[in-house]
């Protein structure tokens, strides 16, 4: 039996199972996380922030200034710790480069969704545009007005901010993003802001199964001028490819 048909093999039973579904919830968390970057911009300023909302409203306000944007990224989903590279580029382009695990993927570059897995040498692609997954309306600014509209904001402790972990020294405001109605994937989001800078220093989600995905965002960087050709990836020819992924599970 060839080395290609037992990896394909491997995947065929994996993408069955909970690794692949953990994964695919990484992917459509990380569509959710650039509908963010796209938010539309608020009309306050932040000497006027008195409420969860309209903290919100100014951090969106921060977010839509950015034509671009880049961040070392630490993820954690259960037992899974991933480390990488992400870059966003207005409107919907994002990429995530990972050095754990080594050389894999994600890019996105407003119609086509592609992950690589190295371990599978395995292409995964799905054409988001015309999919039928309900969340790929968050890559869009208008997925963060229906965020908004269906997540009530609060904060955590209170305006003032708090030690990001315990005996941290960096200190953050933490804003409480809770489910308004059943139909949401996530029952609760945790957004961790820098007071002085406005920008989302760690993301937590809580879905509705109670599974556990935060997101750590470090060395920021905006506005760099970054081209639409770092969105193009050249993918290894040996690999192989899997279109509609996020549905083979259920077909």
């Amino acid at each position: 039996m060839s080395s290609n048909l037992i990896l394909g093999n491997r995947f065929k039973a994996a993408i069955k199972g909970d690794y692949v579904k953990k994964y695919i919830f990484i992917v459509q968390f990380c569509a959710s996380f650039c509908a963010q970057l796209c938010a539309t911009a608020a009309v306050l300023s932040a000497q006027q922030i008195v409420t969860a909302e309209r903290f919100l409203e100014n951090v969106s306000d921060k977010y839509a200034s950015f034509n671009d944007y880049e961040a070392r990224i630490a993820i954690r989903s259960g037992n899974a710790a991933m480390r990488g590279t992400v870059v966003h580029k207005t409107p919907n382009f994002l990429r995530i480069d990972f050095t754990t695990p080594a050389e894999q993927v994600i890019v996105f570059d407003g119609d086509m969704l592609t992950v690589y897995l190295p371990e599978y040498s395995a292409i995964l692609n799905q054409n988001v545009s015309s999919s039928r997954v309900g969340g790929a309306n968050l890559v869009t600014a208008r997925g963060l007005l229906l965020l908004r509209r269906n997540f009530a904001a609060a904060f955590v402790t209170g305006p003032a901010p708090v030690p990001l972990d315990e005996n941290s020294r960096e200190r953050v405001v933490k804003l409480r993003l809770t489910r308004r109605y059943g139909s949401e994937g996530f029952r609760e989001i945790i957004l961790n802001v820098d007071p002085s800078t406005l920008l989302i220093r760690r993301i937590e989600g809580t879905t509705i199964a109670d599974g556990r995905v935060q997101f750590d965002f470090s060395d920021i960087r905006t506005n760099q001028g970054i081209s639409e050709r770092r969105f193009i990836y050249d993918s290894p020819a040996s690999a192989n490819r899997y279109n509609d992924f996020l549905f083979r599970d259920t077909e």
